[in-house]
């Protein structure tokens, strides 16, 4: 779900970013420790946008989020700290060399991991390794998104495969591109109904990838042999995927995947990591 900072939190997201053998850890002078790359979110900001911002701003390199790692929860002077992290898996080069160091991160580097034990400043990070080494291999992620504010029913008198989103809809589908982008998403899948369509527009104009588009996952068309189709594909395709759908068709979806149903109020993303279609971990954000 989108962080909620209560009176005296700070929020803070990261990643633990692997490649075999290493783990990319920054070096903070103001503080003189060796962490993983994070930061605050800025208002009104998700979690996993913030880590995947952070990570490229103190390290210079693109990450895609994996498996998320339990969060950490510290004091922090009179305020009390809450970082969230996830693995992360370099996206393009691993080169850190060029990053320009500054007065926040004057050093980067990628550090063989039982070298990085000894190097991390602060026991809850050399936990936060620990578990995210224990992850294994790396998982990709179906984002299953119910599409975002449309008009009502009662105010539609036309088709209502082509009822709009509201105003308040088009604002999750701006900020579902941004979540989506966190998870390197690279293939898009929706009803072809225009409110689900237009959920995902602002992604697929964000990153440059096409749009599959099929009456399937329509509220009308859709039967649970075609989802299960849809999804058994979208889970052995090796990429990382989103599906955008409808309400009433969302419990074929669930059990497709091999979930439990639960509630999903538009816009909001239920983010599953597998591996080959085996499911690995489960996070909720709203758009």
């Amino acid at each position: 779900m989108a962080p909620t900072s209560r009176s005296g939190e700070v929020r803070a997201a990261g990643a633990v970013v692997l490649r075999k053998g290493q783990v990319l850890l920054v070096h903070r002078p103001a503080y003189d420790d060796w962490s993983f790359p994070k930061g605050k979110l800025d208002r009104g900001e998700r979690s996993p946008v913030a880590a995947l911002r952070e990570v490229a701003e103190e390290t210079g390199v693109r990450v895609r989020l994996g498996v998320p790692l339990t969060t950490q929860t510290y004091p922090n002077g009179p305020r009390t700290k809450v970082v969230d992290y996830w693995v992360g898996r370099v996206v393009g080069s691993h080169d850190v060399s060029g990053y320009l160091v500054n007065d926040e991160i004057d050093e980067v580097d990628w550090v063989d991991v039982d070298k990085a034990q000894q190097r991390l400043s602060y026991r809850r990070d050399r936990q936060t390794l620990r578990q995210a080494l224990g992850t294994g291999k790396t998982t990709r992620a179906l984002v299953v998104l119910r599409h975002g504010q449309a008009r009502s029913r009662k105010a539609w008198h036309k088709d209502d495969r082509k009822r709009p989103l509201l105003v308040g809809g088009s604002a999750q589908a701006r900020a579902v591109a941004r979540v989506l982008e966190a998870y390197g998403v690279s293939r898009i899948v929706t009803s072809s109904s225009t409110r689900c369509a237009d959920t995902v527009a602002p992604y697929a104009e964000r990153s440059g990838w096409p749009v599959t588009s099929t009456d399937r996952l329509s509220e009308e068309d859709a039967t649970a042999k075609a989802v299960l189709r849809i999804v058994d594909d979208l889970l052995h395709s090796g990429e990382d995927a989103v599906l955008c759908t409808h309400r009433p068709v969302l419990p074929a979806v669930y059990d497709a995947v091999g979930i439990p149903p639960e509630p999903q109020a538009t816009g909001e993303l239920v983010v599953v990591h597998h591996r080959r279609g085996r499911v690995r971990a489960i996070e909720r954000h709203l758009g």
